[in-house]
């Protein structure tokens, strides 16, 4: 008996064309679908050739697809992009530090492209994240990918518990390593392409390039020292974010770090590493997965995550109300900004996540 039909997130790279691959092999209907988001790294002139959902990744995904023998889709997604970009750009106004591949997953990839999916009759949507997603009596869970060195259950976080029913990630049993041999096994012509590592829409790899683009760098200002006393001026506070350590425009005898921004008046405000630590964050619109937190209540030894790069650190998870947290890190953590995603973890399992609202530092800041 045939398995049902299962559409495919065709990035252009490795991890999602072994997903289909695999999928394939194991008896599903595979429908394959590009994403373009109207961005040519060729037009914008840049050398790199590491990100992903451009035009010269589309031709890749047709050639995987035309290799497996499946039907292929390339959907303009160009009004959606916008929006990712729109909230990208708007987040840096607002001295925040966005995470647009998590708003990707949870708008498009995992919100748009499921009427696609539906209209098209699929079952299943499958991409190729390294994570895992494990079935329990009370619903699904998600867990880290079993390559610890590529996890990438973090952008995950904000998939309803209905999406992940339906949603089958066949690379996240996978070691990197084993995924390339297969690719390469199956013939196909992606298996030695560089990972995405840039912004699928800033393909110079500098955002301020896309901030130049829609408006500005936001409001010039000062760059202050942590006692108030102005180091250098500056023609844009969006133009710099929380943790920068290099080009920040002046000379100093240590290295200084960019601690806090104020939007409304441009100011900027810098430090020694000392300086960085943060004491806890309030986290909000917080969904679990297959648990919960009441108010008052705690999770004790439990790892947060607070960027892409896998791993976590021990913190103590207070439950406030209403999709609200407040995370203690038992240690001081380095570059913890609001409009980051944070999720929660004990061991393998992720119990939910959330966006940054608010930081505070170990040391007050005096300005």
């Amino acid at each position: 008996m045939a398995k049902p039909r299962v559409l495919v997130a065709l990035s252009g790279g490795v991890d999602s064309s072994v997903a289909a691959l695999l999928l394939k092999e194991q008896g599903y209907e595979v429908v394959g679908v590009f994403l373009r988001n109207g961005v040519s790294q060729a037009e914008a002139g840049s050398r790199h050739k590491q990100g992903c959902c451009s035009v010269e990744d589309s031709r890749d995904a047709a050639l995987v697809a035309d290799r497996l023998g499946i039907p292929f889709h390339a959907i303009d997604m160009e009004a959606e992009f916008g929006q990712i970009m729109d909230y990208f750009v708007g987040s840096y106004l607002q001295g925040h530090t966005p995470n647009p591949c998590i708003r990707c997953n949870r708008d498009i990839k995992f919100g748009a492209l499921w009427k696609l999916a539906d209209a098209l009759g699929a079952e299943f949507l499958a991409t190729g994240h390294y994570a895992r997603i494990q079935k329990s009596p009370t619903g699904p869970q998600l867990w880290r990918g079993l390559d610890a060195h590529k996890d990438q259950s973090y952008v995950l976080f904000p998939l309803p518990a209905q999406r992940l029913v339906r949603t089958l990630l066949p690379v996240g049993e996978l070691q990197k390593e084993k995924t390339r041999q297969l690719a390469q096994a199956a013939n196909l012509p992606v298996f030695a392409k560089p990972d995405s590592v840039e912004i699928c829409f800033v393909p110079s790899g500098d955002y301020r390039d896309l901030l130049r683009s829609r408006g500005g760098l936001g409001k010039p200002g000062r760059i202050l020292d942590t006692e108030g006393r102005e180091l250098a001026t500056h023609q844009g506070h969006a133009g710099f974010t929380r943790g920068q350590r290099r080009g920040l425009g002046f000379a100093s005898t240590q290295a200084m770090y960019v601690l806090d921004i104020n939007p409304e008046t441009g100011d900027v405000i810098v430090g020694p590493r000392s300086r960085v630590g943060c004491a806890e964050v309030v986290v909000e619109e917080f969904q679990f997965f297959d648990c919960a937190l009441a108010p008052g209540e705690v999770w004790e030894q439990v790892e947060v995550q607070f960027r892409s790069t896998p791993g976590g650190l021990p913190a103590r998870v207070h439950g406030v109300g209403d999709g609200v947290l407040q995370v203690q890190f038992q240690t001081p953590a380095a570059s913890v900004n609001p409009g980051q995603g944070l999720a929660v973890y004990r061991g393998q399992r992720m119990l939910g996540g959330g966006w940054i609202r608010q930081t505070q530092f170990t040391k007050p800041l005096s300005v």
